[in-house]
């Protein structure tokens, strides 16, 4: 009995059932997870503003500028919102991410088939995308909301976008004139969405150069012969889109002025930052192709060896003059490489916000470039001989089996604080970082002693990182070492001087142990960071009136 062949909307319809049941299966577990003590309290669990829910004292505060250096009010809002519905259940933060992680998954299928109608290859990005375990960072992560939410508006921006395009290039052949960008609907959805993205992250300021990729292909914009008045359409075309990357990035600047996270280029010389920028590229590479010993922080180390920065320097420049040299032929490989090259920009380290010297999460959309350049170029490679085309499908489902046996592996570590960070000082070296999180979260359960040990791990790694300095510190006072303490607290001030918690913490030590003068100054420093510091102000006036009511050890005798 002859079966009927499927038709192509079936098998679309099975594969958005493939990707969207794969993809929440394998994530399922993080609905048992627990907040991670790294952002998350900054985020979520201790930020009163997040914590009450959706209130219009929250939303007004969610638009200011500077909270934890950056400028996100979709981002804050969309935590209220988990907070109002959730609580502070970890399981609805982690499952509102999810969602977003499969609806991105579905999005980008959906574009990709749309744009150029390969419904295979399409397929098999999506789920490279929607499996690869660089993708558990942002997924498992609460406070990496932004990440999912970000995605989510850049794949609704590139749908209308490609929409605009599709239905202006109809357009124009049926009048033979070029109709003005504005007039189509379309376009401004796309730029809505682009600015609902930036409102979610900044890193979604590359948007605009990846439009103009997607206009030599897969939308093939720049038809031939390429005249400079068509490249001019195009570039005015995006204008408004580049106006709106340009003012993210001056609130994002006014966001992250002053802030201690931010690094200057005394405490990180620029060509430090350049040497670190080739090589995390490189690394990004390596951890697309071959995803192991992934951690939650990749501290900076103290240089890369001159050979590794030069090759990788060689290595960029190499592929990317290949590729240029192959993009009339081939023209997905240049625009999949310099997908993955420039949206990365943003958070290669030029300018350089926290200690890691690369992240997981900030592949998320970048990698669906190499994703793209890989999946098309082996097609093509393959494409006049039947059987390879079925010997290369079947290498990527298993490729794709792996990505899922080890996203699920890395999950694991995403079950608690104390999990992910013994992970991550396990497969890094000398992660300073690592080891004063997992003291912090030892010392919260009580453990004490051992939290002492990693801290003093953390400062004999690196002696300048204040956060460790500051909770060596702050644990030897309660071990009432209070010469140890003073010297670690004095020097964790001296390291950030704008840190206002810092400040406050060393004056109250200082008025504690019997120095009222020296205290008050530092509770002067940390009215100056943070002028509406209560606790502070209050602490300055009591320990003012004493001071001028005891009587100078200077005074002659009465």
């Amino acid at each position: 009995m002859l079966t009927a062949k499927p038709t192509r909307k079936q098998i679309m319809t099975a594969i958005y059932f493939a990707l969207a049941m794969v993809t929440l299966l394998v994530y399922l577990p993080i609905l048992r997870h627990d907040f991670i003590n790294f952002d998350d309290p900054v985020y979520i669990t201790q930020n009163p503003n997040v914590e009450s829910g959706l209130t219009w004292h929250g939303m007004v505060w969610a638009f200011q500028i500077g909270y934890a250096a950056y400028w996100q009010p979709l981002t804050w809002i969309s935590h209220m919102i988990d907070c109002q519905l959730f609580g502070l259940n970890p399981g609805g933060h982690h499952f509102v991410n999810l969602l977003f992680h499969i609806a991105n998954v579905l999005l980008l299928f959906l574009l990709l088939n749309r744009m150029t109608g390969a419904m295979w290859r399409s397929a098999f990005v999506a789920a490279f995308f929607a499996w690869h375990p660089l993708r558990v960072e942002s997924v498992a992560w609460a406070a990496e909301r932004k990440d999912v939410l970000s995605g989510f508006f850049w794949m609704l921006t590139l749908l209308a976008y490609a929409r605009y395009a599709q239905e202006q290039g109809a357009r124009n052949k049926e009048q033979s004139t070029r109709s003005f960008f504005l007039f189509f609907k379309s376009y401004w959805i796309a730029l809505f969405f682009f600015a609902c993205g930036l409102m979610s992250k900044p890193m979604v300021v590359t948007l605009p150069f990846v439009l103009l990729l997607l206009d030599f292909w897969p939308l093939n914009r720049f038809e031939l012969p390429i005249t400079a008045r068509k490249v001019t359409n195009l570039l005015i075309e995006k204008l408004p889109f580049f106006a709106l990357a340009m003012a993210d990035s001056i609130v994002m600047f006014m966001a992250q002025k002053g802030n201690p996270s931010v690094w200057s280029l005394t405490e990180l010389p620029m060509n430090f930052r350049i040497e670190n920028a080739l090589v995390s590229y490189l690394r990004y590479i390596s951890k697309i192709f071959w995803p192991t010993d992934l951690a939650l922080i990749y501290p900076y180390p103290h240089y890369w060896p001159f050979a590794l920065v030069v090759f990788a320097a060689l290595f960029l420049a190499v592929w990317s003059g290949l590729f240029i040299f192959l993009a009339r032929r081939f023209p997905y490989l240049a625009v999949g490489w310099f997908w993955f090259l420039g949206t990365l920009v943003p958070v290669i380290g030029i300018m350089q916000v926290g200690m890691q010297s690369m992240a997981d999460r900030f592949s998320y959309l970048p990698s669906i470039g190499i994703f793209i350049l890989v999946v098309w170029g082996a097609n093509d490679l393959l494409n006049s001989q039947r059987q390879k085309i079925k010997i290369a499908a079947l290498a990527g489902s298993i490729a794709l089996a792996g990505c899922v046996t080890v996203t699920s592996m890395q999950l694991k570590y995403w079950q608690n604080s104390l999990e992910i960070f013994w992970h991550t000082i396990k497969v890094t070296t000398d992660n300073y970082a690592a080891e004063d999180c997992m003291g912090k979260v030892l010392e919260n359960i009580g453990k004490t002693d051992a939290a002492e040990k990693l801290y003093s791990e953390a400062v004999r790694i690196e002696p300048d990182y204040p956060a460790a300095q500051f909770d060596l510190g702050m644990i030897q006072v309660g071990q009432n070492k209070p010469d140890e303490a003073s010297n670690h607290l004095a020097t964790a001030v001296q390291l950030l001087p704008q840190d206002p918690v810092m400040q406050f913490d060393f004056a109250v030590f200082l008025a504690q142990h019997g120095q009222p003068d020296k205290a008050a100054a530092h509770f002067k420093a940390a009215l100056a960071d943070k002028p509406d510091f209560a606790e502070a102000r209050g602490s300055l006036e009591q320990i003012s009136a004493k001071i001028k009511t005891t009587p100078s050890t200077n005074s002659p005798p009465q």
